[in-house]
C-alpha cells in the first residue's frame, strides 16, 4: 500500500487540505485529511510537500505528438506519445482519427485496438505512460464544406454498412465519433453508434439549427472541438452553434489555445455550456513537444511555425498540452484551478462513460497529477506508479 501526501486535493468536487491518499494495487482506497486518520504503519510514504493532487487529465481528442502519428504503423509510436501526454499530467487519452483511405483507417483502428487491449493487461509494468482508453473516430463522415484539413477525397457518405466495418476493426473499442448530422444517412449512423454505446459527437459541419436538433433526437450528445470547423453563428439563422450553446443535452469541448479560438470567444463559451458540460481538448498532432518543421497528420503533410499548425493555409489541429489548456481557462475566464480541473477530468470521463477515471475517490483507478497551485506539472502517477 501507498500513502501519497500533499497539500491538498482536488477530487476535484471537492478541495481536501492536508490529504492522505492510500493507494492499493493501482486503486484508491482512502481519501481523507490527514488530521483524522493516521498513515497505516504497513503503508510507504510519498509526500509532494506543497504540491496539489488531482485527477490525472483525459485528452479525448488528440492525432499525436512527440514527432508521431497515432495513425502511423509503428511500434514506436505510441509509447513516445504517452510518455509525452504524462509528463503534461494526462493519464488517459483517446487515440483519434482523420479520414484517410478505407483501408488505411480499417488498419490503424485494428492497432489501436490491440494497443488499447495491451494495455488493459499491461497496466502494471509498462512504466508511467498514458493509457488509451477508446478511440475517437473524426471522419470520414464529414461535411465537405467544413472539412477543416481532412482530405475532400477520402470524406465518406454516412453509412451503417461502412461504421459497421470500423466497429468490427476497432473490436468495439470506437468510444468517440464525430460526423456532421446534416449528411443524408448521418441520422442512421447517429442512432447506430448511439445504441452501440459510443458517445456521438456533432463536428465537421454545415449543419442548420433544425438538423442538429434532429441530430441530438438521434442519440447524439456532445459536440467537436466547438467553432471550428462548424457553421459561424448568425443572429437570424443561428445553425449549428445555436445549438450547441444552449440545449443542456450536448456538452461540448474546445480548443483553448488562444489559436484556434480567441480568448473572448472561450470566455463566452465556458459561460453557455458552464462547468458542468464543457470539456478541455488539445486536437495535438504529432508536432507537439517538438520544433518548427515539417510534421504528418494522418495520410497529409502540414508545416508547424511558432505554434501553428498549417496544412493549405488551414489550421492542421495543435501543439497545445492539456495542462496548457487548464491554465490557459484559468486566465481567458478567471477561473481558479480547482473549476478548471473539472474540463479536463470528470467531464471528458462523464462525456465517454469512464466510471473510475477523472474523480479520485475510493474505488477509482490511482491516475494522479501533481500540480502547482498557479497549474504547473511537477509529477504524474499512473495506477500509482509515480
Amino acid at each position: 500500500m501507498i500513502a501519497f501526501t500533499a497539500a491538498a486535493l482536488l477530487t476535484p468536487l471537492e478541495r481536501i487540505e492536508q490529504p492522505l491518499l492510500l493507494v492499493e494495487d493501482g486503486v484508491v482506497t482512502e481519501a481523507v485529511c490527514r488530521a483524522h486518520r493516521e498513515v497505516p504503519g504497513n503503508c510507504r510514504v510519498v509526500d509532494f510537500g506543497d504540491g496539489v493532487l488531482a485527477p490525472g487529465l483525459i485528452d479525448i481528442h488528440i492525432h499525436g505528438g512527440a514527432g508521431h502519428d497515432v495513425m502511423e504503423d509503428s511500434a514506436q509510436a505510441l509509447p513516445a506519445v504517452e510518455r509525452l501526454l504524462a509528463s503534461h499530467g494526462v493519464s488517459s487519452y483517446f487515440p483519434t482519427t482523420v479520414s484517410a483511405p478505407l483501408n488505411t483507417t480499417l488498419a490503424a483502428l485494428e492497432r489501436l485496438a490491440d494497443a488499447i487491449e495491451q494495455a488493459e493487461h499491461n497496466a502494471q509494468s509498462e512504466g508511467v505512460r498514458a493509457r488509451p482508453l477508446g478511440i475517437h473516430l473524426e471522419g470520414p463522415f464529414l461535411s465537405h464544406i467544413r472539412r477543416g484539413v481532412h482530405p475532400p477525397q477520402d470524406l465518406l457518405a454516412p453509412d451503417p454498412r461502412v461504421f459497421e466495418q470500423f466497429w468490427r476493426a476497432s473490436r468495439g473499442h470506437v468510444r468517440l465519433l464525430t460526423i456532421a448530422p446534416e449528411l443524408p444517412g448521418a441520422l442512421d449512423v447517429i442512432a447506430q453508434a448511439t445504441e452501440l454505446g459510443v458517445c456521438v459527437s456533432v463536428g465537421h459541419s454545415d449543419a442548420s439549427l433544425d438538423a442538429t436538433r434532429d441530430a441530438v433526437t438521434a442519440g447524439a450528445r456532445h459536440a467537436t472541438h466547438t467553432f471550428n470547423a462548424m457553421r459561424p453563428l448568425n443572429h437570424r439563422d443561428p445553425g449549428i452553434l445555436g445549438e450547441v450553446l444552449t440545449d443542456p443535452r450536448l456538452s461540448a469541448d474546445i480548443i483553448a489555445d488562444g489559436v484556434h479560438v480567441d480568448p473572448i470567444v472561450v470566455e463566452l463559451f465556458l459561460r453557455a455550456k458552464g462547468p458542468e458540460a464543457a470539456v478541455l481538448i488539445t486536437d495535438a498532432n504529432a508536432a507537439t513537444g517538438m520544433p518548427d518543421g515539417t510534421y504528418h497528420l494522418g495520410p497529409f503533410e502540414f508545416e508547424v511555425h511558432e505554434g501553428r499548425c498549417l496544412s493549405g493555409g488551414k489550421l492542421a489541429g495543435s501543439v497545445l498540452t492539456l495542462d496548457r489548456a487548464v491554465r490557459n481557462t484559468m486566465q481567458f475566464a478567471g477561473w481558479d484551478l480547482q473549476r478548471a480541473l473539472r474540463l479536463a477530468t470528470v467531464n471528458p470521463a462523464r462525456v465517454t462513460n469512464l466510471a473510475t477515471r477523472g474523480q479520485v475517490k475510493v474505488g477509482s483507478r490511482a491516475d494522479l497529477v501533481v500540480l502547482s497551485s498557479s497549474g504547473e506539472v511537477r509529477r504524474t502517477v499512473i495506477g500509482g506508479a509515480v
